[in-house]
Formats: structure tokens, sequence, C-alpha cells
């Protein structure tokens, strides 16, 4: 991907969005954080801002008007409020991609599969934006623990999931852009398996007590 996106990640103040964030921005990208309010989502963007350097690409916006202004929009909030936060921002989503890095957990048992009626988070987003908007599921089996050390390889796949094949291929690049491996893994239903398998690393993280166990697809060529 030569040209640079405005990428607005909802949820950036979160250790996950603000991961993705900080890399994307590292990369080149403009980035907007996007929070419940505006001034939440400054704060993080300042703060990141001390960390990448004055002139890094990185503001904050209130979540309706991070989604307006972007490119490419970023779901990363926690499974309670992922409804409540698409049905704010639908109206800024036409026409966009939509990644939704949302992993339906219900504290306090997050080390156990609990998948929503219906089977996928992700898939019920789609329902309710419809096809005008190309919603893409990623990036639920990376720590947030790896993402913020920009200078460390992340050692877990991530697992990219669509209806739409051209909007998954490019979010597989944009996960090549911050240095993760990606692979096209099928249409939005097969990201049960991403969405469940997020509770099968925390419950090996707290097993082998790990900050964050991840997983790597063999028999494919290295990217």
């Amino acid at each position: 991907m030569s040209d640079k996106k405005t990428i607005a990640v909802l949820g950036g103040t979160g250790k996950e969005g603000g991961g993705l964030a900080l890399r994307w921005a590292h990369a080149g990208h403009m980035v907007i954080i996007g929070s419940r309010t505006a001034e939440r989502a400054e704060e993080g963007a300042a703060e990141m801002r001390s960390t990448l350097g004055d002139t890094a690409k990185v503001r904050g916006l209130a979540n309706l008007d991070a989604a307006a202004a972007a490119d490419i929009v970023v779901l990363s909030v926690p499974f309670s409020g992922q409804q409540a936060t698409v049905q704010e921002v639908a109206p800024a989503l036409a026409g966009k991609i939509l990644i939704d890095v949302t992993v339906p957990l219900v504290p306090p048992k997050v080390s156990r599969v609990q998948l929503p009626e219906g089977g996928s988070a992700v898939e019920a987003v789609q329902k309710l934006l419809g096809a005008g908007v190309r919603v893409v599921s990623a990036f639920q089996n990376i720590s947030a623990h790896h993402l913020t050390k920009l200078d460390v390889d992340v050692e877990c796949d991530v697992l990219v999931c669509a209806d739409d094949p051209a909007a998954a291929e490019e979010v597989v690049e944009l996960a090549h852009e911050i240095g993760l491996v990606a692979w096209n893994a099928g249409p939005l239903c097969n990201s049960v398996v991403a969405e469940g398998l997020t509770s099968v690393l925390i419950a090996l993280n707290r097993r082998y007590k790990v900050p964050g166990a991840g997983i790597r697809l063999t028999g494919l060529p290295r990217q």
C-alpha cells in the first residue's frame, strides 16, 4: 500500500487500540484517536505524540468526528460497548472499511469462550450496518503487550476475515506495514475462530504465566 491513509481508531485510548494506533502512526499514516469525548481522545493523542515525536500525525476527536474524518475506521472497544459505538458512528461509515477488533469477552470469565447468540460479534456489526460498509475482522489475537514495543517483532499471526476480498487484502497490507504477518482467512463468518481463540490465549497466558501468547500458521510461505 503506497499511499498513506487516515485511520481512526475508536477506542484508541485503550491498550489494544492504542497499540495499533501507535504502530500505524509510526508507519507514517495519519491516525485519529477516537474516544467518547474529544478531551479524552486528545489526551491519548498527546501521549502518543510524546512517544513518537511532535511530528507524528496523531490527533484526537470524539468518536463520530473521528469516523467522519477517516478513510478507514477501526473499532477497538469492549464488547459491552460494541453495538452502541457502531450505532453512534454509523452515519460516518458509508463506503468505508470498518476493521472490527472486538472480542466477545464476558467478565469475569474471560478465559472461557462465550460467543454471542448467532455466533460472531463481528457478523452482528455487518448486519447492523448493511452492505454499504465493508466490515473486516482482524487483530483479535494480538497482545497489546507486544504492540506498544515498536522495536520488537510480534510473534503472532493475524487472521483477517471479510466478505469483501478486496477489503480483506487492504487490511492484510495494513498489518504488514506495522510488522505483522497476516492472512486472508476467508469470509466474515470465519471470524468466530479468531473471536473465540482470544479466550483460549488468555487461558494460556494465565496457566503458563506469560504476557502474550499468540498463534503461528504453519505450512504457508512466510511473508
